[in-house]
């Protein structure tokens, strides 16, 4: 088990190991629950670093920034030296989820080693901070049931309805259309990915890598408001 400067523990005693062509469910929050994204900046940082950080080579966006915009950053191609491929991935005020497929070895580790290193010292630096900001250990679940991998993709997608309405999995959505038009209109996801909006973020995920469920972007809305419809007994 390795902890790193900032106290986010990278190597986990599990009852598993990460395995190159295997599917995993990734979470973590912020330490006490806080929240770790304060602002549309922060979330945007944390886009560019699930990118950036999904490659052998040294982050250093501040050298990658200058004379560049946002959506330039995400022009240069990892796909040869990628550590994971992305399926989905939310981003909440004080969490987030990943769906990760191992493509190298201790690609995992690696990578979240980078993005979580990367945007604590981001956070801190931003907001005049010390310690941890992440809770001591990113969790991870193995997904080997092909059912449950294709569930996640409307699980991680729908989260952002919390914000909108906190129970609604307790009691049933209120309004639909609103939920739904929320969603289409929510940035800090791989749903608009999905859902055919041309992006820069887009990169972010490798669709080819998971299974085919959604030959298109109807199928995917349709799947996912679906699950919209859900009310726990």
């Amino acid at each position: 088990m390795q902890r790193s400067d900032l106290g986010i523990i990278i190597e986990m005693n599990r009852k598993f190991k990460f395995s190159i062509g295997e599917f995993y469910h990734i979470y973590s929050r912020g330490t006490d629950k806080r929240n770790i994204f304060l602002d549309g900046n922060s979330q945007k940082r944390f886009q560019l670093l699930l990118f950036l950080s999904n490659s052998s080579r040294h982050v250093d966006i501040r050298s990658a920034n200058k004379g560049r915009t946002f959506d330039d950053l995400f022009g240069d191609e990892f796909s040869d030296k990628s550590l994971v491929d992305i399926g989905a991935y939310c981003l909440m005020p004080n969490h987030f989820h990943l769906l990760i497929k191992e493509k190298a070895e201790n690609g995992i580790s690696n990578f979240m080693k980078k993005l979580l290193t990367g945007y604590s010292m981001y956070f801190n630096t931003k907001y005049e901070r010390t310690g941890s900001l992440f809770e001591s250990r990113f969790k991870a679940t193995h997904v080997n049931i092909d059912e449950y991998l294709k569930y996640l993709f409307a699980y991680i997608h729908l989260n952002p309805i919390k914000l909108l309405e906190p129970a609604w999995k307790e009691k049933g959505i209120i309004n639909k259309e609103k939920a739904v038009n929320f969603l289409n209109k929510y940035q800090f996801s791989s749903y608009l990915d999905y859902a055919d909006v041309g992006r820069s973020v887009g990169k972010i995920i490798n669709k080819e890598s998971f299974p085919e469920y959604f030959e298109k972007p109807k199928e995917f809305k349709e799947y996912v408001n679906w699950w919209l419809s859900f009310k726990e007994d």
